[in-house]
């Protein structure tokens, strides 16, 4: 089969115009960006609020292991299936971090005959909303070293800047910086660092935010640091939410695309999951959903990661709840988590599948706890048997679970017709409302052991002597009514990533806090989570080429 760049360069894409006028948008409401991408109006998800809201499916998975689970590509899959069906539909995803891209993961346009397109424009530049949150980051950090540097007004302890540069690439080389070095003329040298862009609190930020005037609110509430008095200074006080309002005013706008099957897709933010709270703007989500009459969007990560925090966190700012949820599982990631080796799938072990499928049962746990209707999507590989296929479709049958086997890598929309007709009648079924995890006004403590136990399977929490601190500190300053973002590796359920399938009796240790007041979370720091990854011994960016026709090459 053809490599997914080759399929995305051989696509039949219509022009922007098209897939504009296919939404009833009119040319005051979208601006074009070359011929294939556009930005939309930022007030149009006001002059839309009449209109009634489309069904919100939600895509989400195990764990994720090397083996693949393909979340994009259902995601994908679906929307385009939904069309067939002669649903409405629309597709509204993150944008891609050249982080991974260029790292280990890969990018996030989907795959094979179920992706966005311009495939290579997505995954790398696209319309520069990440670069423009880099530049704002970096900006507030340069205010903050100058306010310091020209008599420090605010009293702001250098030891106490929380506030760190930013890069949207994986350089462990920049985890732990030194600044100001140099003399009087080269300002006051302190200790920083960086995190990955996607990491930044104005990304988080950019996603929430109802509209521009809210997204300056939340800029002005951000806490980049403490006083000598140990006093948070906020943004607001500085005087700069303005300012770096204004460096986002273009990136706030949702990025309207299409799938290989001209499905309209709407891709704005990018948050990791693992760090962040992993899902797209809050604009985009509400947008599509006034512009059709399905949704299809996903979280990052498994349902421990992104599925909660767009349940726990998202749905809160947005004032919206999923009608349905896909758990997207594969045949050989349940193998990897059932013990075996990458270099193993190849071949059909049912006994590693059925230790496997723990981690699936723990993620459809998971997702009953929100009291959502949902179905588990195998997506299948070439090289899974029907052997297994049946061993899974029939474990599910067994466990009174709603089940479809979906190709939509290699059939596109048709092959994914199973999983819309059964998502659309779940969507018309549904009866229950969401069912949060914790309360608001839990303390800050029982809000991290209700997501550890409930979500993770955890037997406890355990909490540095710093954590300890901030966590009484951040209740003194009124942030306990907050809700939590874990920042948690993904690959495990625990904190370890090491500990695949279901682990037991384990215990998630918080290290630290940050409070992300503007974005409306405190981040909980676990394990050996790192907010600036590194870089794989091989990364993916040693095949990547371009011919001097202009050829791509190597882009997955």
């Amino acid at each position: 089969m053809k490599s997914d760049i080759e399929i995305a360069s051989q696509a039949q894409m219509k022009p922007i115009r098209y897939i504009a006028e296919k939404l009833s948008l009119t040319e005051d409401d979208w601006e074009p960006y070359g011929h294939y991408k556009a930005k939309l109006s930022v007030d149009l998800l006001e002059k839309l609020s009449d209109r009634p809201s489309g069904k919100v499916i939600l895509t989400t998975s195990i764990n994720p292991t090397p083996a693949g689970e393909g979340k994009s590509t259902v995601t994908v899959g679906l929307g385009q299936a939904l069309n067939h069906l002669n649903k409405k539909a629309i597709i509204a995803l993150r944008e891609p971090s050249l982080g991974p891209t260029m790292g280990i993961k890969g990018g996030a346009a989907g795959g094979g005959y179920a992706q966005v397109i311009p495939m290579d424009e997505i995954n790398l530049h696209f319309t520069g909303d990440i670069h423009a949150i880099t530049s704002a980051n970096n900006a507030l950090a340069a205010f903050i070293d100058n306010h310091i540097q020209h008599g420090n007004e605010m009293h702001i302890d250098p030891r106490r800047i929380g506030w760190k540069r930013v890069m949207d690439i994986n350089d462990r080389a920049l985890r732990e910086v030194v600044v100001g070095l140099g003399g009087p003329g080269k300002g006051i040298p302190r200790q920083d660092g960086f995190n990955i862009t996607v990491a930044s609190e104005l990304m988080a930020i950019l996603c929430l935010a109802a509209n521009l005037q809210d997204m300056k609110r939340r800029i002005g509430k951000i806490v980049i640091g403490y006083t000598y008095e140990k006093q948070p200074v906020n943004v607001e006080q500085l005087g700069f939410e303005g300012a770096l309002t204004l460096l986002l005013k273009d990136a706030i706008k949702p990025n309207l695309v299409q799938t290989l099957e001209n499905t309209p897709a709407l891709i704005h933010g990018g948050p990791f999951a693992n760090i962040a709270h992993g899902c797209n703007s809050v604009m985009a989500t509400k947008l599509a959903s006034k512009l059709g009459d399905y949704v299809v969007t996903e979280a990052g990560f498994g349902a421990d990661l992104g599925a909660e925090k767009f349940l726990n966190i998202k749905t809160r700012a947005a004032g919206l709840e999923p009608d349905a949820v896909v758990i997207v599982a594969t045949i050989r990631a349940l193998k990897m988590h059932g013990g075996l080796k990458k270099d193993q799938l190849n071949s059909q072990d049912l006994e590693a599948l059925n230790k496997g499928m723990e981690n699936l049962k723990k993620h459809i746990e998971t997702i009953e706890q929100f009291q959502l209707p949902f179905i588990v999507a195998v997506n299948k590989f070439p090289a899974d048997t029907q052997e297994e296929i049946d061993f899974l479709t029939k474990w599910c049958e067994k466990h009174s679970v709603e089940v479809s086997v979906v190709d939509v890598f290699a059939e596109g929309g048709q092959g994914g017709l199973d999983l819309a007709g059964k998502v659309v009648r779940l969507c018309e079924a549904k009866t229950t409302s969401l069912h949060y995890s914790y309360e608001l006004d839990d303390p800050i403590e029982l809000k991290i052991n209700k997501i550890a136990k409930k979500i993770y399977g955890a037997g406890g929490v355990e909490f540095s002597s710093k954590a300890s601190k901030q966590m009484v500190q951040m209740e003194q300053l009124g942030y306990g009514n907050l809700p939590v973002c874990m920042a948690k590796t993904q690959y495990s359920l625990s904190d370890r990533p090491e500990k695949l399938g279901r682990p037991k009796d384990f215990t998630i240790t918080v290290k630290e806090f940050h409070p992300s007041v503007g974005a409306g979370f405190i981040v909980a720091l676990t394990g050996d989570v790192m907010t600036m990854p590194g870089l794989p011994k091989y990364p993916a960016a040693l095949n990547m080429d371009i011919t001097e026709e202009g050829v791509i090459k190597g882009l997955f």
